[in-house]
Parts: structure tokens; C-alpha cells; sequence
């Protein structure tokens, strides 16, 4: 019996060293691809008067399909439907394009001063999970509907994400107003700190049309501004960058700024950046601007390796 064992033992080696190597490999490949095609993108667009006129234009809606169909959680703004049915449309035409994982929606109340409403809308993959979410200031009490700073409060979420290094995160999301941007972002500073008071998290992401560039923010606007003085928020859309669709205009209206040591360590790096759709499916200028003014902004969050390694490898 003794004389067997080197026979026997040494292909059960073998073949146990080629799983090993195999299984290694196939872990490296899979961590490898999930670098690659498992971060959560974030995006933020102004689609410029969503309503029904621009939901009735088939070609439109075939762009920003795909445009939307890119983000895993996008903040839109500028929704203007009375009615509310365009983006039950809308989230209803992007869960024909993707079943494995659809796309849920939150949105605000219709927001404005006066006559003219814009509503904020999140969409987002049913991965992730709304834990909480109101429209600022209206934290307690009634009548407290606007403030003297937003024509448009700041409409604000806080999301479970557990794909991501970062598993809890909060979205202001804001649209200023042009002649009122430099005071609406500066505010938007008092808004974090009374978000951390409430819900005791600093993991936050501020995004959207804030009007932050050309004309609309001076030097001294820019210098007394706290958001941007205080180097705990990261501006990762920079100064440089276009935002907008017209070739005469280079301006970076639209903004992504993080702020918290999980979120900013999970930003996948370069990620940050506008999505130049004309570009990108090879319109005229005249064929982007029916779709918006704007380009979308957008960062990946990195993925949570070990989620994907129990749910998919």
C-alpha cells in the first residue's frame, strides 16, 4: 500500500495546483472587470424644459435614453410637467432598454416662486436604496416653503448603495438661479451643515446646474464663497471645463463638489467629467440643442470588490 501513495498523490497535486491557478486567475480577471464596468456613475442634467413637448420628439427621447441609460443615479432637473406623467414615461421607456436592473425614481414637489416650477427628479437602479429624503429647508413646521436665498430649495436624498466602498451617501441636488448663483451656492454651505446636524453623516455630493461659472460668479464671489474656501470640499467638475452644448459659450455651469473622507476615497479617479453627447453620437449642434443646452456631468464611485465577488463571481 505504501508504494501506491507517490502515484497516487502526486496527479491530485497537480490537479490541485491548476484549480489553484485557475481559481487565482479568474479572481484577478474578475477584479479586473469589475474595475472596469462595476463603479456606480453619477450624473447630474439639466435637460432644459422637460415636458411634453420635448417627451413627444421620438428622436429626442432616443438621445436621452441613451444618455440616461449610461447613469446609474442621475439628478434631473428642470422637469416642467404639470401633469407628472414624462417621467413615468421616461423611467418606463428605460426599463424596456435594461430589465436585469431597473430604474425606480424620487422626486420633489414642483418648485418655484412664482409662476414658473421646475421639479427636481432622481432616477436610480433598484440597487440602491432611498433611506430618507426632503426638500430644504422644510425640515419641520409648515410654511416654510422657501427661503430668501433659493428660488428653487435644494432637493436632497440620502441613498444606501451597497455595491460601493461607500455604503451610505447624501444628494443635494441644486439648480440655481443665474442672478442669484453666487449667494444660492454659498448657501448651499449652510445646507450641508444643517444635512450633518440631521441625519449625522458628512458623506455628501453636491451637484447640478449651479450656474458656477462665467459672468454669473465674480473674483470677489468666488473668494467669499465658503464652499469654496473651506478645502474639505472637492470641486471635481474644475473652472476649465465646457458644460455646455453651444460652441460659443465655454463655461462649467453644471458642478459635482464631494465632501467626506469615504466619498472622496471612493471617487474613481479622472471619472469626473461632462458627457459631450454631441460628440459622443454625432449631432449638429442644432440636433444637441433640441435635446438640451447642457451636457450632463458625471463621476464613478468605486466598487465594493467583495459584494460583487459574493454575487456574481
Amino acid at each position: 500500500m505504501a508504494l501506491c501513495w507517490p502515484e497516487i498523490s502526486l496527479p491530485v497535486t497537480n490537479a490541485l495546483k491548476s484549480t489553484m491557478r485557475t481559481a487565482g486567475l479568474l479572481f484577478v480577471v474578475g477584479l479586473c472587470l469589475l474595475d472596469v464596468t462595476s463603479s456606480l456613475k453619477i450624473c447630474a442634467f439639466n435637460i432644459q424644459s422637460f415636458g411634453e413637448s420635448k417627451a413627444n420628439n421620438k428622436k429626442v427621447m432616443g438621445i436621452l435614453l441613451k444618455i440616461l441609460s449610461r447613469c446609474d443615479l442621475c439628478l434631473i432637473q428642470e422637469v416642467r410637467d404639470s401633469k407628472g406623467e414624462v417621467i413615468q414615461a421616461l423611467v418606463k421607456d428605460l426599463n424596456r432598454v435594461d430589465k436585469s436592473n431597473p430604474y425606480s425614481y424620487v422626486e420633489s414637489e414642483r418648485l418655484g416662486r412664482k409662476t414658473y416650477k421646475e421639479q427636481y427628479v432622481y432616477i436610480y437602479r433598484s440597487v440602491l436604496k432611498v433611506k430618507e429624503h426632503y426638500e430644504y429647508p422644510k425640515l419641520e413646521g409648515k410654511g416654510m416653503n422657501e427661503t430668501d436665498v433659493f428660488s428653487r430649495g435644494p432637493f436632497i436624498v440620502h441613498f444606501h448603495s451597497p455595491t460601493t466602498l461607500v455604503k451610505d451617501f447624501v444628494l443635494i441636488g441644486q439648480h440655481t438661479s443665474p442672478k442669484t448663483a453666487m449667494k444660492e451656492i454659498d448657501e448651499l454651505y449652510a445646507v450641508f451643515k444643517r444635512i450633518y446636524k440631521k441625519w449625522k453623516t458628512d458623506n455628501v455630493i453636491i451637484l447640478g446646474d449651479l450656474n458656477a461659472g462665467c459672468s454669473y460668479i465674480t473674483a470677489k464671489g468666488w473668494r467669499a464663497m465658503r464652499l469654496r474656501s473651506d478645502p474639505k470640499f472637492h470641486w471635481l467638475i474644475g473652472d476649465e471645463q465646457d458644460t455646455t452644448v453651444r460652441e460659443k459659450t465655454h463655461c462649467a455651469y453644471d458642478r459635482i463638489i464631494v465632501h467626506g473622507r469615504e466619498v472622496v476615497s471612493s471617487v474613481v479617479p479622472a471619472s469626473a467629467q461632462p458627457f459631450n453627447f454631441k460628440e459622443h453620437f454625432h449631432l449638429t449642434e442644432a440636433e444637441a440643442l433640441e435635446v438640451s443646452d447642457h451636457f450632463p456631468v458625471e463621476v464613478d464611485l468605486k466598487t465594493n470588490h467583495r459584494y460583487f465577488l459574493r454575487h456574481e463571481l
